[in-house]
């Protein structure tokens, strides 16, 4: 990596930690959502504890990632069957002026390679990511009241086929898969003890009643209690175990946060089966043991319902998800060794998405705290550090032996994982620019803190873009369209609407999707919270979830009435250059309008402060937001000292 790019790298951290509405207002909850019964599937053997079982007649083994798995192969031929009809439902509110989509989707209906191929990508940045991305697929989503009106994207949901989430992304995306696909209407309640209440800090427990009867001793104590049975086990335990058992609380609902659910148990829920949602994706980087900065050449790790590893020619291989913590070696399980089930707990997936701890160790001494935390702190966190604890540990490492001998990954026994944006791709794309699923547009929505006041300038695709430049490398041949910097992004304002990058597809060697940027920006409410805000009364909870539909919907279409036709143009556009079709007038005015045309601008620009486009709600969350970088690190650095006596 160049100097200059450690530099940068290390300056953009220091600034994620430093900070780490028109015509229709949705604030409705959804009174049909049963808070009595089970959510997804608690499928785990023994609780939160990995335990042995007998393997299956078909011993697992690790699969080769020059092809899709056989799973998800199938299955895309029944969620095919779904988004077809989603996609017809949705242009039947989209106007694309004298062109009839429905005619053309009713076309090329029975040639799966035409029809197009969406997903959707929630960038990391905490609760602020996670309540603003929430924003933006509550507009998509075809469920939630009024979103199928005019000027509205609902539908856009149920016609991806995929939905990635990273760190607080991640959160997003587990909470609503482990909660059977719910909306987010039925999420944001307000009743008392349930999940998505984030008054009461992460720190504290959740208030009692509903699915949760703990104080905070008890909420303590029961954490504690689960991973140290983990420990006893035989499992070597992190502090990303703690992390991802105090997140189960506030986004699973369930009693005690659901230990006993897995990430592969969406693979066998029914509606998944039955394709009636995207397959979820949840990224985490790779970290070399003893190293606190992950580089853009670190291994893209990805969990989906059935696997878990990677593309990079680090690994280039998948295990069966549901096994891991079985002993691995050269691809496959000894005959003398058990398997293991119960290690992919949906909160530890979650967790290892959004481990963060290892980057205090780098910006401590940054920090305006007092000279006495800042050395009491650093104890702590070197307690965590020295032995590699600050990560998420898979152990035993499934791809023991299996590369080749000089890769770090086939050397160690164990597998240490990290926050997905580390690198900074903070905007899960790296499972979505694949060849093998052969994504046509990604909606990238970004909630990330690259600036002093916590807003996304680009980092994220610009980060992505570089790592597809080294094509030999750790890219592995995975093309991406071109970038500008970050400069530009602020100049030429494309982190202040949404633009569309890799318009022109004959301009590119290998096939790439056309990236669709969705950037937080304020509407109604200022929504550039810390990353390490751990609490938001309702009322802020909700002015950023309504933030972020206003941002993705442009306002309901008041900042720009064409958006969204120029939304359903991006949907169709790759589909009709495979079929040569002539594109609509409205989708060359849209091409035209969002489009990046290659313009650059790289001067160094003014502090980006941007004032909101509608006006502001009247809620606490109104008034603006300055970072002070004492707030979100105190409240992690005394997570990580409570945490630390529980050890």
């Amino acid at each position: 990596m160049r100097p200059s790019a450690v530099v940068g790298y290390i300056a953009i951290i220091i600034l994620l930690l430093s900070g780490a509405t028109a015509t229709l207002r949705v604030f409705e909850t959804d009174e049909s959502f049963n808070y009595n019964v089970p959510r997804a599937l608690p499928n785990a053997p023994n609780g939160y504890v990995p335990t042995q079982v007998p393997c299956p007649a078909n011993r697992p083994t690790v699969r080769n990632a020059a092809s899709l798995c056989s799973n998800e192969t199938s299955w895309l031929e029944v969620r095919r069957n779904k988004t077809n009809p989603a996609m017809r439902d949705f242009f039947k509110h989209i106007s694309l002026g004298n062109f009839d989509p429905v005619s053309y989707l009713d076309q090329i209906s029975n040639n799966a390679s035409a029809l197009p191929n969406i997903a959707i990508a929630v960038s990391g940045g905490g609760y602020r990511a996670m309540l603003s991305g929430a924003g933006a697929i509550k507009a998509f989503d075809s469920r939630t009241e009024n979103s199928t009106g005019s000027g509205q994207l609902g539908g856009l949901l149920q016609s991806a086929t995929y939905l990635s989430g990273l760190s607080g992304g991640s959160w997003l995306v587990g909470s609503i898969y482990m909660n059977n696909f719910s909306t987010i209407s039925s999420l944001q309640t307000y009743h008392p003890g349930y999940i998505w209440q984030f008054g009461n800090s992460i720190l504290v427990g959740p208030a009692g009643g509903g699915m949760q009867i703990l104080n905070s001793a008890e909420y303590y104590t029961d954490i504690a209690n689960m991973v140290g049975n983990k420990e006893t086990a035989g499992f070597e335990i992190t502090i990303t175990d703690y992390w991802g058992r105090a997140l189960s609380y506030q986004i699973i609902n369930a009693t005690n946060g659901g230990p006993s659910y897995t990430w592969s148990s969406i693979a066998l829920s029914q509606g998944f089966q039955s394709g009636d949602m995207p397959m979820p994706l949840v990224v985490a980087d790779g970290r070399n043991p003893n190293e606190l900065l992950v580089g853009s050449n670190s291994t893209v790790f990805e969990f989906n319902p059935w696997e878990f590893g990677s593309f990079d020619p680090t690994i280039f291989g998948f295990v069966p998800l549901q096994y891991l913590g079985s002993k691995f070696d050269g691809g496959v399980i000894p005959p003398n060794e058990s398997c293991v089930r119960g290690f992919d707990n949906a909160g530890y997936v979650m967790g290892t998405s959004s481990s963060l701890f290892n980057q205090f160790l780098l910006t401590i001494n940054s920090t305006t705290l007092p000279n006495a935390l800042k050395s009491k702190f650093s104890d702590i966190l070197g307690a965590f550090g020295k032995d590699n604890e600050d990560i998420a540990l898979y152990s035993p490492n499934p791809f023991f032996n299996y590369t080749n001998n000089t890769s770090l990954v086939a050397n160690q026994t164990t597998l240490h994982l990290v926050d997905g944006g580390e690198d900074l791709q903070n905007i899960p794309l790296h499972p979505l620019i694949q060849p093998e699923r052969h994504v046509d547009v990604v909606f990238a929505i970004d909630s990330s803190a690259d600036t002093n006041y916590n807003w996304p300038n680009g980092t994220a695709l610009v980060a992505t873009y570089e790592r597809s430049l080294n094509s030999t490398g750790i890219a592995n041949g995975t093309a991406f369209s071109a970038i500008p910097d970050v400069n530009t992004f602020i100049n030429l304002g494309l982190n202040s609407r949404p633009t569309f990058f890799g318009c022109n597809s004959s301009n590119m060697t290998s096939p790439t999707p056309l990236i669709v940027y969705i950037p937080n920006f304020p509407y109604g409410t200022f929504s550039n919270y810390s990353t390490f805000d751990l609490k938001y009364e309702n009322d802020q909870r909700d002015a950023v979830i309504l933030n972020g539909y206003d941002f993705a919907t442009m306002g309901n279409a008041t900042r720009d009435q064409n958006w969204p036709a120029c939304v359903g143009c991006a949907m169709l556009s790759r589909s009709m250059e495979r079929t040569q079709s002539t594109v609509p007038d409205i989708c060359k005015q849209c091409f035209r309008t969002y489009c990046w045309n290659g313009t650059v601008n790289s001067t160094v620009p003014a502090e980006y402060n941007p004032t909101p486009a509608l006006q502001l709600l009247s809620s606490s969350s109104s008034t603006g937001y300055v970072i002070s970088p004492n707030i979100g690190l105190t409240t992690l650095f005394t997570f990580a000292a409570i945490v630390y006596d529980l050890i």
